[in-house]
């Protein structure tokens, strides 16, 4: 993978291996607006390469998902690279976000993409720069932006209406992502539940395999896609977060070309918050971002 990608490799490997909608509507938290952060340290083949940060807030069925990657050591030196993702919206039987951003930069680029979208129905989008067309992309239809979820928005999972959040029927689920240029699908399955315990958690998660279905968007012919489609070598650990019906990312593990990209909890903070901003405060901060 090229360098100047990797930041965006992190914060999209963050995303892209996370969570699909519930299948039955869940029922609406009943306790106070609440947030939780986790910090994440991105580990490549067993050396350390970077950190990331998530932030979720959470108040009835409105919500609003923050998470940054940075990479440090000798790649960070090297590329500068580093990223961030914003995303809003509404929780019902999954995540329908409403408005979506993310810029990645490196030393000698940097690549934005925002979508509005209406309870998860793509109405606009924008990629800057604009994806060169080699002519051998798979064609992204009308079809491929509706009924999806933006990277940041698909972290987020809504827990089945009824049982437990670590019920194994949390894992099996297929997540529909589109993330401005490209749509594909994630398809998890239950694998086990383990007892973990870091700073701020200890409790079960589930253990989810993962599978990576490319849509539309991607170039067929490309070693990578091949990789990715034939890729057994992927999970995710879930964890609920207290006082609510969601649960999210703990650990995500994905077999890469150059070793196993690991990306961690270090530490999980549950907290109240204030108020959840409307969707248009969402959208309006993001044009700030680099």
């Amino acid at each position: 993978m090229p360098a100047r990608r990797r930041a965006a490799a992190a914060l999209c490997l963050l995303a892209a291996a996370g969570l699909a909608p519930a299948e039955a509507r869940p029922r609406a938290p009943k306790s106070a607006p609440a947030t939780v952060t986790v910090d994440y340290g991105v580990n490549l083949a067993g050396l350390p390469i970077g950190t990331a940060h998530l932030s979720g807030a959470i108040e009835g069925q409105r919500y609003r998902m923050d998470v940054s990657a940075t990479l440090t050591g000798l790649v960070g030196a090297i590329t500068g690279g580093m990223g961030s993702a914003r995303s809003s919206g509404l929780l019902s039987a999954g995540p329908q976000p409403n408005a979506f951003a993310i810029a990645t930069r490196t030393s000698n680029s940097g690549i934005a993409v925002r979508m509005a979208l209406s309870r998860g129905n793509v109405t606009q989008s924008e990629v800057t720069p604009p994806l060169v067309d080699m002519g051998d992309r798979v064609p992204v239809t009308a079809a491929n932006r509706r009924g999806v979820m933006d990277p940041a928005s698909a972290l987020l999972m809504p827990a089945r209406a009824q049982g437990d959040l670590t019920d194994p029927e949390n894992c099996n689920r297929t997540l529909p992502v589109f993330d401005g240029a490209t749509r594909f699908n994630v398809v998890l399955s239950y694998a086990e539940t383990r007892a973990v315990e870091k700073p701020g958690y200890s409790g079960p998660v589930l253990v989810c395999n993962a599978r990576y279905q490319a849509i539309a968007g991607h170039r067929p012919d490309r070693p990578g896609v091949r990789f990715m489609e034939e890729n057994r070598d992927m999970s995710v650990w879930l964890a609920p977060v207290e006082g609510t019906r969601v649960l999210l990312p703990m650990r995500i593990s994905v077999r890469t070309t150059v070793g196993t990209n690991i990306i961690e909890a270090t530490r999980w903070t549950r907290s109240a918050t204030a108020a959840v901003p409307a969707e248009t405060a969402a959208v309006a901060s993001l044009g700030a971002q680099p």
